[in-house]
């Protein structure tokens, strides 16, 4: 059998099979795009409003650790265009499914000096993993 004619059902099946493969990281911006259904090994970025000039953290108050592990620590960005001191950006959090099951992942936007204080926000998503 000629290469060309292996190549081609070869080729093919690999089309396939990227076709049927799910998009690698699925990104939350707000919690309206909750709840979060992932597949096995699919990475979750998740991205919220941040100014940490004001004093306002967000804080990790459940993980969804049975389905989700982090791979990167927070990331805060601010976009250099805005030219004012003190404007607010976004922080950014990297976690991978690696368990099927059900979790939760709730973050909370207050002052760490004040934890009896009601936080100014709260994010709360569920997250299902295949």
């Amino acid at each position: 059998m000629s290469p060309i004619r292996l190549f081609v059902p070869l080729s093919l099946a690999l089309l396939a099979a990227c076709a049927t493969q799910p998009k690698q990281n699925v990104t939350v911006e707000k919690q309206s795009e909750c709840p979060v259904q992932l597949n096995n090994r699919q990475h979750l970025i998740l991205t919220l409003p941040s100014n940490p000039t004001t004093g306002y953290r967000w804080a990790i108050q459940d993980s969804a650790g049975g389905v989700l592990r982090a791979i990167s620590p927070e990331v805060y960005t601010n976009p250099e265009n805005t030219g004012l001191v003190g404007s607010g950006g976004q922080s950014t959090w990297r976690f991978q499914a690696f368990a099927a099951g059900n979790g939760r992942l709730r973050l909370t936007y207050q002052q760490p000096w004040e934890p009896e204080v009601e936080p100014a926000q709260t994010f709360d998503c569920a997250i299902s993993v295949n």
